[in-house]
């Protein structure tokens, strides 16, 4: 069968003072409505029912992520009692997949990132299904293809084209790391690197036996926590074994050395969301370029992001391209050219002790 598993433990520090450790971006309605993992949980449709979707989250943020989705099973929702990066987390969702459904596929996506075309993305999905049941230790990811140099993505070069239903999929040569500025416009005039969308398919089963074979401390751990499911032990096994886990991310310890790799064209639109500036592509900018969020006026004010809400009104005068977001405890302004230092206001938050401001 195939399984969901939502990937959703981030801090989305870059969107504070919006975004904290109790309600982090992706607990965010950063694009509409729906918050960002109400958004991603939505797109599934019918694909994956809620039965067999599983989120992995932070252990503090289980309650909330329940509350937003109720349709999920509480037993599905399981927090991480602490941050070890993306492979302990794909493969501790693998590893209990594989317990109750040993031939189970499953798809692995961030929680972060808007697909506003859901029946594209599923198509994908299901095309991605086929290949992997046609060989069962295929690993199929999902490519963006570049729209300009970004140095703030990894990217994924391909080869040789291979068959798959109504989508492009090409075998992968290998994955290439955030680039510099020269490196990037290189992969983008070679036409065939893609953005690595962190967005995967593959048999439960195989994603383990890799791991086995390339972070055998790390599957061991993974394995003991899925033994102890449904047992009044799992919650000690999951806080001992999971905290002992050397942390990587799923591409340093496996994508980097998997031959059989495949990768979809994605036919959907995608933005991972990764900063404020985000908003500017998700909203419609006024007629001098602002994006809003909330109430606004502004006299003379250009290219310039403001978030805020409906009951607590911004006035700008004679600003240009800056970032202006209001919470009801905390208030940020940065030009938009340094919105990456926001990070660095929440290092200086918690230097001074303010976690009430985190």
């Amino acid at each position: 069968m195939l399984h969901a598993v939502i990937m959703a433990g981030g801090s989305g520090t870059r969107f504070w003072p919006a975004s904290r450790k109790l309600l982090p971006k992706q607990l965010l309605a950063l694009s509409g409505d729906r918050t960002m993992i109400q958004s991603t949980a939505d797109r599934l449709g019918d694909l994956v029912p809620a039965s067999r979707q599983m989120i992995i989250t932070n252990q503090i943020l289980t309650d909330a992520i329940s509350d937003q989705l109720p349709e999920i099973p509480a037993i599905n929702i399981v927090g991480e009692p602490c941050k070890r990066d993306t492979a302990p987390c794909v493969g501790l969702a693998a590893a209990m997949i594989a317990k109750n459904d040993p031939d189970g596929i499953m798809v692995v996506m961030p929680s972060d990132h808007v697909i506003n075309d859901h029946q594209s993305f599923r198509d994908a999905i299901s095309a991605g299904e086929k290949l992997v049941q046609e060989d069962p230790t295929r690993i199929v990811t999902f490519g963006i293809k570049p729209t300009y140099p970004a140095e703030s993505f990894g990217y994924v070069q391909s080869s040789d084209p291979i068959d798959a239903a109504g989508v492009s999929a090409f075998k992968v040569t290998q994955f290439r790391e955030k680039p510099d500025r020269q490196t990037a416009e290189n992969y983008v005039a070679a036409g065939n690197y893609y953005w690595n969308s962190g967005i995967f398919l593959w048999r439960a089963s195989t994603i383990l036996d890799a791991l086995a074979k390339h972070e055998p401390d790390m599957h061991a751990h993974l394995i003991a926590i899925a033994d102890a499911m449904n047992t009044d032990a799992f919650d000690e096994t999951l806080e001992r074994e999971f905290s002992a886990i050397n942390g990587k991310s799923i591409d340093y310890a496996v994508m980097e050395h998997y031959d059989n790799v495949v990768v979809i064209e994605a036919p959907f639109p995608w933005d991972d969301v990764g900063s404020w500036q985000a908003l500017s592509r998700l909203h419609d900018a006024d007629e001098h370029g602002n994006t809003v969020v909330g109430s606004h006026i502004g006299i003379d004010t250009k290219g310039t992001i403001v978030h805020t809400s409906n009951d607590h009104t911004i006035v700008t005068i004679d600003l240009e391209d800056l970032i202006v977001v209001h919470t009801p405890d905390a208030t940020l302004v940065a030009p938009k050219h340094a919105e990456e230092r926001v990070r660095e206001a929440v290092a200086a938050l918690q230097a001074k002790g303010m976690d009430e401001k985190l």
